[in-house]
């Protein structure tokens, strides 16, 4: 057991209270009780917590030695929330609003020897120690901002994983399809090439080679494309029964009916052509389209590709000075929901964008705008039921545009929506956000001299966002 003197001397020593007169330091040593702790997580082997741990929920803890962590996951991966070493203090501090269990695990590092003050002693020691209550508000000041920002942090972070992990799977399918088309190109080249040997030493003549072209350029996949499952095998066996009956290679059935060649036009190229001759022509010409439609699909593949890029750069407003100029909502909007479209597909969800004619832009920092849009939609869309609705609107009224984002969920319930914009209230499941999207999303708005507001029922929920109209714009009407 430490004696008071001693911990008065250890007190005189702490970096953060040292400084205080001794007859403060008196005090707490008179009203505190010494904490001794072995390195280790701080639960017992039946789960519980340590008495340390529950001392800090409703005691000032001084530490005077030792290395305490705190780690905990808010949704975007278990990491250390915080940490406190010998000269730190933590726990409950005079005039906090703290109430509740701990928000993460309580690591010992290093042994720890410490002096908790219980919380029903405040009110004598806000009296009798006017120069450490000072203190200890000024470093539950500094704890609340270091929190805050950590908050946000994760917040961010588990926005950017949400977002990575959807254009992760949009550029997946386009990629995949594209190197897939790739390879079965280089096949179908080889193939070509043996086709177009063969069709050289055939004795074909001008005229039978302009026909042949003929057919060649009526390669399209428009056709084929609006074939139904079974009306496309049915025509592969009609194919495959023509070439057959005409002594060609019946493997370029699937590749004639995905090309769209018209029966008829093979029935022309068989009148003029025969024999070796006509299995060479087909097999160039099946090849010959094929290639065509596999780079006509990388093409699309690649155009995709770009495309998604390209949104993500206009989204994160790459090398754009964070100050307020014009900005195209509608490019925002659409960008937004093709960069959600993962996770609209995966809930079925149906999503109608109606963009004001003639819609100017608004005024305003791009990459907020499309942060503000991000954490609204991607609300939208958790709080729309499997196969729902979302509307996302941008008409302009007077001198502002306005955004709706209307889903038809559950609605907000009462005792929430006057809150729904604080920091930390969420309606979600725990794990699934510390409720902050919609305090970041209100804080962008406010950055930007815009309103945000929402109105709510079951079945119905309307954010509305605000934003001045671009001052060219607006002297222009």
């Amino acid at each position: 057991m430490i004696g008071l003197t001693d911990v008065v001397a250890l007190l005189q020593e702490h970096r953060t209270l040292g400084g205080a007169p001794r007859e403060e330091l008196e005090w707490l040593a008179a009203h505190g009780e010494a904490h001794h702790v072995e390195p280790g997580t701080l639960r017992n082997a039946d789960g519980d917590v340590h008495p340390l741990v529950a001392s800090g929920l409703s005691s000032l803890i001084i530490l005077f030695r030792g290395h305490l962590q705190m780690y905990g996951d808010h949704g975007a991966g278990r990491h250390k929330l915080a940490e406190w070493q010998g000269g730190d203090v933590t726990g409950y501090l005079p005039y906090s609003r703290m109430s509740g269990p701990a928000t993460g695990e309580m690591i010992v590092a290093e042994t720890i020897d410490s002096l908790s003050v219980n919380r029903l002693h405040f009110p004598e020691m806000i009296v009798a120690c006017p120069w450490v209550t000072t203190r200890l508000v000024h470093v539950m000041i500094d704890r609340a901002r270091y929190f805050r920002a950590s908050e946000l942090a994760d917040e961010k972070m588990k926005s950017l994983g949400k977002l990575a992990a959807g254009l992760a799977h949009e550029l997946n399918n386009p990629a995949s399809a594209s190197a897939r088309s790739a390879q079965l190109l280089s096949e179908a080249v080889a193939r070509g090439e043996a086709a177009a040997r063969a069709l050289c030493t055939a004795g074909m003549t001008e005229a039978q080679f302009t026909l042949l072209d003929r057919v060649h350029e009526t390669c399209t996949v428009a056709d084929a494309a609006q074939l139904t499952a079974i009306e496309r095998v049915d025509r592969e066996d009609a194919f495959a029964e023509w070439l057959d009956a005409h002594g060609a290679d019946t493997s370029a059935a699937a590749a004639l009916v995905e090309a769209g060649v018209d029966m008829a036009a093979l029935d022309g190229l068989a009148a003029a052509v025969r024999g070796t001759a006509l299995d060479a022509a087909l097999r160039w010409l099946a090849t010959g389209c094929t290639t065509r439609n596999l780079a006509s699909d990388i093409e699309r593949g690649t155009a995709r590709i770009s495309t998604l890029v390209g949104a993500v750069k206009r989204f994160t407003y790459m090398d754009r000075a964070l100050t307020p100029e014009a900005v195209d909502v509608a490019e925002g909007i659409n960008d937004t929901v093709s960069l959600l479209q993962a996770k609209i597909r995966s809930k079925s969800i149906t999503v109608a964008v109606s963009i004001g004619s003639d819609l100017p832009p608004a005024r305003a920092i791009g990459g907020d705008l499309n942060q503000i849009l991000m954490h609204i939609i991607d609300n939208a869309i958790d709080a729309s039921p499997e196969a729902g609705r979302l509307e996302v609107a941008a008409d302009r009224i007077h001198d502002h545009i306005v955004i709706r984002v209307v889903d038809n969920g559950p609605g907000i319930p009462d005792a929430v929506r006057a809150r729904v914009f604080d920091p930390f209230v969420t309606t979600k499941p725990v794990g699934q956000g510390v409720g902050l999207g919609l305090d970041i999303a209100r804080q962008l708005v406010r950055r930007n001299d815009g309103d945000i507001e929402v109105d709510s029922e079951p079945g119905r929920t309307e954010f509305r966002v605000a934003l001045r109209v671009h001052a060219a714009d607006t002297a222009a009407t």
